[in-house]
């Protein structure tokens, strides 16, 4: 996924009512980013750090710019939690993600019983629902998720468990947008219903993916799948 703007680089000053941010420019302009992350940010959230903020022309919205990147310990995270979800559908659509290839046709945002799904993708064999999640935090060389607690987060998983028992393929997808750690896992002190519920689905027949993403200011991109389990 490749940018379609050049990003403005700048400092981090402040984040504030979760989804705002106050950022110094280089031209020493001070000016206010949209943060898509609800999260605490904990482990990507450092005042005073390089980041990148993308410049935006909708006449309706408030703030100009939505926050991309921060630098953490000299290495670019995406905290942007709108991008998964289209590299996760590039990725199967085109057959980069060994464990969902062979789809033939992908779609985003589908709906199913109470839930809409991030992508669907079948085949004459079989239909397979995926929900996609964005990973920034850090605990030694594992990534951790959730970084609050989430219910919706809860909910999605147990969507997941009712489409294994229609007879359907379901996949939790973890994008790491993070090349600092080497594995993934459930933040169980965090949320430790979460972390209950994703045991329950992976008992059920869920299947776990987590990928890494290299985040740059010309794009991200999925670069390799890492290892899911629980941190000791």
């Amino acid at each position: 996924m490749k940018f379609n703007k050049n990003l403005m680089h700048g400092r981090l000053i402040k984040r504030y009512k979760r989804f705002l941010a106050d950022v110094k420019l280089d031209n020493r302009q001070e000016v206010t980013a949209h943060c898509t992350n609800s999260g605490t940010m904990k482990t990507c959230l450092e005042e005073g750090a390089e980041v990148y903020l993308n410049p935006v022309d909708d006449p309706k919205r408030k703030t100009k710019f939505t926050w991309e990147m921060i630098k953490i310990n000299k290495r670019w995270v995406g905290i942007n939690t709108n991008h998964p979800n289209l590299l996760v559908y590039e990725a199967i659509s085109n057959n980069e993600v060994p464990a969902l290839a062979g789809y033939n046709e992908v779609k985003r945002e589908v709906k199913f019983q109470d839930s809409r799904f991030d992508v669907m993708a079948t085949n004459d064999q079989e239909t397979c629902f995926v929900e996609v999640k964005n990973v920034t935090m850090k605990d030694g060389d594992f990534a951790l998720f959730p970084d609050a607690k989430t219910e919706r987060g809860r909910k999605h998983l147990e969507t997941l468990i009712r489409v294994k028992e229609e007879g359907m393929r379901a996949v939790m997808f973890y994008v790491v947008q993070r090349m600092d750690v080497a594995k993934a896992g459930p933040a169980a002190d965090i949320d430790p219903a979460y972390a209950d519920v994703l045991k329950k689905a992976i008992d059920s027949g869920v299947e776990v993916i987590a990928m890494q993403a290299e985040v740059s200011p010309d794009g991200i991109d999925l670069v390799k799948e890492i290892p899911f389990q629980w941190p000791h």
